[in-house]
């Protein structure tokens, strides 16, 4: 089993994005696209499906034991994110934000951070508002071009194919706690 190593390139950029992630108190997540791999499935009912990653979700649960808060901010609204997110223990969650920014500002607010303490996982143009206010900007790897153009980071996968957990290990590294949170398991 491999797992991505943030610190064995230690190349000035990337020490910058170590540095700022050492700062992030609340990430902030899109549901489709970045949670998904963007497909919406509907049964001839009308109901919608989606397929979530479950290292993210492990990757998720891995994160909130070192203080970080998880957000969702998504335009779209679903009973599947519902449940997705209360398996998870998400609580700050906001659905149906066609305009995602004054979610954005209602969550930082709420929980007294600063945009520089927050960091936003998006996939599309719809997420750069909230991306050029947080302290890190991240994109998934299957990303818009433009999106990626505008991102402190790019994950190494795709989105709902291991992005979320890309993130969370990113975070995790910077704390300096990823190889003990991995070993844990041995």
């Amino acid at each position: 089993m491999t797992t991505i190593s943030f610190t064995g390139h230690k190349t000035d950029i990337m020490q910058d994005i170590i540095e700022k992630a050492a700062n992030i108190k609340l990430v902030i997540f899109d549901v489709d696209g970045v949670l998904t791999d963007g497909s919406l499935f509907y049964g001839d009912d009308g109901q919608e499906y989606k397929a979530f990653n479950s290292r993210d979700g492990h990757g998720i649960k891995m994160l909130k034991k070192y203080d970080v808060e998880i957000g969702i901010i998504t335009g779209r609204t679903s009973q599947v994110v519902e449940h997705r997110v209360r398996n998870l223990g998400i609580t700050h969650v906001y659905q149906g934000q066609l305009d995602k920014l004054p979610a954005f500002e209602e969550l930082i607010a709420r929980l007294d951070v600063n945009p520089e303490q927050c960091a936003y996982v998006g996939d599309d143009v719809v997420d750069l508002p909230i991306m050029s206010r947080v302290g890190l900007a991240i994109a998934v790897q299957d990303a818009h071009p433009f999106v990626k153009k505008h991102a402190h980071w790019i994950t190494p996968s795709g989105g709902g194919r291991g992005a979320a957990r890309d993130v969370c290990e990113l975070l995790i590294e910077a704390r300096g706690k990823l190889e003990q949170e991995l070993e844990s398991y041995l």
